[in-house]
């Protein structure tokens, strides 16, 4: 078994998470400022459906510390990246996936031209990782849309966001194409649908009518905004490739009993209902079938249906944490994952976090993503969460992480060796930083060790965990070594 040549290894980090320097350089607040760490709250409670009212986000406003806002601060990625891209170097990284802050090149969303001092950032970050031989995958939306615009007009609901969204993302394209030949359009996109407000900007009690309806609303929305931009960077850098993003969260039946079986093909039908619109270029008849059972219409304008058929995406990019069951029994133990609770699966470990841990899930999603749409596969996201201890000589033993990756490579290997044609894998994270769901800093997923715990205290200091020196070895031997 061997990967080919051609094959990118490296890291995903995300500008909300890392790059900190929230109200500096004319960057302008996105939802995930006002979203708080609450220190007494049990870290699994955030798998559920956290709202951001109108009396919190003001609240947020109003209060420019960045105690309990962990985000705004980030780990100073901003004025830290020539130290970080220079670890990442050292590990040997041929891809790094960053994200744009929207807000950093339009504050608002809503201005006419973008702020230079935020095209001059990404233009040196950018040049920086081709100095160095990283390739640049670049997200344009990563779970930070414009405060503005979700409290003017809950930002994705409202289809002028399309327009506006348009307008950013040629600007990247026209600023940064020249460095940047590989992108996505939307963080997992399918997100919108569990945490409305981060992924879309949407304030529950400002929504008019259902917010299902809302959400599946805006999600169509994004779907048209991706198809747009696909056709804008084909226009303007025909060799270029746009991807989208799919949480994959595979799901077993619970058991064999027929009834789970159904649920557990109806909970896949509306996951698979993503990347059948963005890479298949419409939507599956089943999927809108039990999306008129729910009462959902979907907000089809004019042009809509042919701009998704002409302009899918190029390849397919994906998160794997964990899988979960499902099943119809109502007294089934349900444990969290990324941004979801699933029914407990007695064959897996878990962590700390309550995520389950399969390897061999991820060569299922990878055989099936496949099978099904054909297109070239990227993993763009997978790691561990752990709490890190921190030795006297100021090491981090961290064989946990080792044994996770190792497990997980050699499955992804496998589907490799099965037929599956799989451009690169990107860790998440390749330097620890701030939990997305939960705002934690003590949830660390990196190779790299960062001096902050979660109240932001510390140095800042980076420090090489003794994953660094084994992921470094895999990445020299093309992953034909992993003891």
């Amino acid at each position: 078994m061997a990967l080919p040549d051609t094959f990118l290894w490296g890291g995903a980090i995300a500008a909300n998470q890392a790059e900190g320097a929230w109200n500096v350089g004319g960057r302008g607040p996105a939802v995930t400022d006002v979203n708080t760490y609450k220190p007494n709250v049990d870290p699994r409670e955030y798998a559920l459906h956290h709202t951001n009212t109108l009396a919190s986000i003001e609240a947020a406003i109003s209060d420019p510390d960045d105690t309990y806002y962990p985000k705004r601060r980030g780990i100073d990625f901003y004025h830290r990246y020539p130290e970080d891209l220079a670890l990442f170097a050292e590990l040997g990284f041929g891809v790094l996936r960053v994200s744009i802050a929207w807000t950093r090149l339009y504050p608002t969303g809503e201005e006419l031209e973008p702020n230079e001092e935020g095209v001059a950032y990404y233009l040196a970050l950018f040049e920086e990782m081709r100095r160095l031989g990283i390739e640049p995958l670049v997200t344009l939306s990563h779970y930070d849309p414009p405060l503005a615009l979700a409290l003017k007009n809950n930002c994705w609901v409202d289809r002028s966001t399309i327009e506006l969204f348009e307008r950013f993302s040629r600007t990247c394209f026209e600023r940064f194409g020249h460095l940047v030949s590989r992108w996505l359009s939307f963080n997992e996109i399918d997100g919108i649908l569990r945490h409305p407000f981060t992924s879309g900007g949407i304030i529950d009690e400002t929504v008019e009518g259902s917010l299902e309806q809302a959400c599946y609303t805006a999600l169509h929305h994004q779907f048209v905004a991706s198809a747009r931009v696909t056709r804008t960077l084909h226009e303007l850098w025909p060799e270029s490739q746009m991807g989208c993003m799919l949480t994959m969260l595979t799901t077993y039946p619970r058991t064999c009993h027929p009834d789970d079986v159904v649920a557990t093909q109806e909970k896949e039908r509306l996951l698979w209902l993503c990347t059948d619109v963005q890479a298949g270029g419409a939507y599956p008849r089943l999927a809108t079938a039990l999306l008129e059972r729910k009462g959902v219409t979907v907000p089809f304008a004019e042009d809509d249906v042919e701009v998704l058929r002409d302009h899918t995406v190029d390849y397919i990019s994906f998160s794997y944490y964990m899988t979960m069951t499902e099943s119809v029994q109502p007294d089934v133990e349900r444990v969290p994952g990324n941004t979801v609770l699933g029914v407990k699966n007695p064959y897996l470990e878990s962590s700390e976090w309550g995520w389950q841990i399969d390897p061999v899930g991820l060569r299922v999603s990878l055989i099936d993503l496949y099978d099904r749409y054909g297109k070239p596969l990227f993993i763009v996201e997978n790691g561990l969460g752990m709490r890190d201890e921190v030795t006297e000589d100021g090491r981090i033993h961290d064989d946990y992480r080792i044994d996770y990756f190792r497990a997980h490579f050699r499955e992804m290997i496998r589907a490799v060796d099965e037929g599956v044609e799989l451009l690169g894998y990107t860790s998440w994270a390749p330097i620890d930083f701030i939990s997305a769901s939960s705002s934690q800093m003590s949830k660390r997923y990196g190779f790299i060790h960062v001096d902050q715990d979660d109240m932001g205290g510390g140095t800042l200091e980076r420090r090489r965990k003794d994953s660094f020196t084994w992921y470094q070895k895999v990445i020299a031997t093309n992953g034909a070594d992993l003891s």
